[in-house]
Formats: C-alpha cells, structure tokens, sequence
C-alpha cells in the first residue's frame, strides 16, 4: 500500500473506525510475525510479541508522526518489546527437532508420498536455516532479517538500529560468511552420512 493510502487507513483508525485498524494490522501482521519468528525462533514468542506490539501501536496511533513510514515505527516497537522480552526471560531455543508433520504410515499414493516428502523436505530446510540464524549473533541476525527477508535498505537498517552504515554492512558481511560457512559445513556433513548410507 502506498503511503496516502496508508495515512487515510491510520486517521480513519484514529476517529475509531475497527475496519480501518484491522485493515492496518492484516497489512502489516505477517511481516512483523516473520522477523520476529526469526529473530527468537519459537513461534508462541513471536505471537505474543506481535499482539503486543499491535496493542500498543493502536493505543499510541494518535502519536504517530506522518513524516516517518508506519512500518518503522511498529517494527521499532516490536524489535524493542522482543529485545525486553530476552533480557527478562533468556529464552531457550528448541532447534533440535525436526520436522515430523504429515508422516503416517502405509500410503500408496505416490503423489501423496511425494507431497509428503516435499513438504518434510522443506520443515528441515526451514529449522536448518532457523538454527544456522540463531547461532550468529544478535545484531548479524537481525541485520540479515531486515536486509533478506524484508528487504531493508542499510541507510533504513542503520537508523532503526541506530548504527552507522559501515557498522550494519560490516555485521551484514560477517553474518553472511557465518551463514555460508554453517551450510557448507552441513552439506559436507550431509554428503559424508549418505556416503555411509550407501
């Protein structure tokens, strides 16, 4: 949605119109839910973060400040009540399982088979990519986030992380070296098992 758009759907929630306030989180929702899910990597974290920060977006909407795009400043928000939550709790992380949903046993249907296998196959790769972003640092796993996922500019990235440009690329050129190290080193891993296999 372009910004007139979005300022006519923000005063329209203001003056209370509920249409206009649900219009404005379902714009916004799945984005918010995604970076937050990647950054904690629990799914009940990223839900209570969300519901929060759209709670507190909406009872604060009147303060908002049109100059600045909405989508910062609810994922200012966010990211603060995300980063609050790990300093109170230090969550642990469950990236040890792995993806086991649509297994059942005796099925003959091949096309189903290969859907099943499919949909296994892309839970793995999914956890893969989830643990390999937690084991990089805070500020690496966001900058990805923001950078990849939901394709920040570093000039944005550096302001709502309130960092210089040199130190966002730099973080951003190291959490990327990380990233690619892990997944060779799983491929390599990956190859050496289904050598043994054979």
């Amino acid at each position: 949605m372009d910004r007139s758009e979005e300022r006519d759907l923000i005063e329209r929630a203001i003056a209370g119109e509920r249409q206009a306030a649900g219009d404005l989180i379902r714009a916004h929702q799945r984005s918010v839910y995604g970076y937050i899910l990647r950054m904690s990597g629990r799914p009940e974290v990223a839900e209570d973060i969300v519901q929060e920060a759209f709670v507190r977006v909406l009872g604060n909407l009147h303060r908002f400040d049109f100059r600045f795009r909405f989508s910062t400043w609810l994922f200012t928000i966010a990211r603060r009540l995300y980063m609050n939550a790990v300093a109170k709790n230090k969550p642990v992380y469950d990236t040890d399982f792995v993806g086991s949903m649509g297994r059942s046993q005796g099925r003959s249907n091949s096309s189903t088979e290969s859907t099943v296998f499919s949909e296994e196959r892309q839970q793995v790769q999914h956890d893969a990519i989830q643990e390999a972003l937690l084991s990089l640092t805070e500020e690496q796993r966001e900058i990805i986030i923001l950078f990849h996922q939901l394709d920040w500019p570093i000039a944005l990235i550096s302001s709502h992380l309130e960092m210089p440009e040199g130190t966002v690329k730099s973080h951003l050129h190291r959490g990327r070296k990380r990233l690619r190290f892990m997944f060779k080193d799983k491929t390599r891993l990956g190859e050496q098992l289904a050598g043994v296999a054979l």
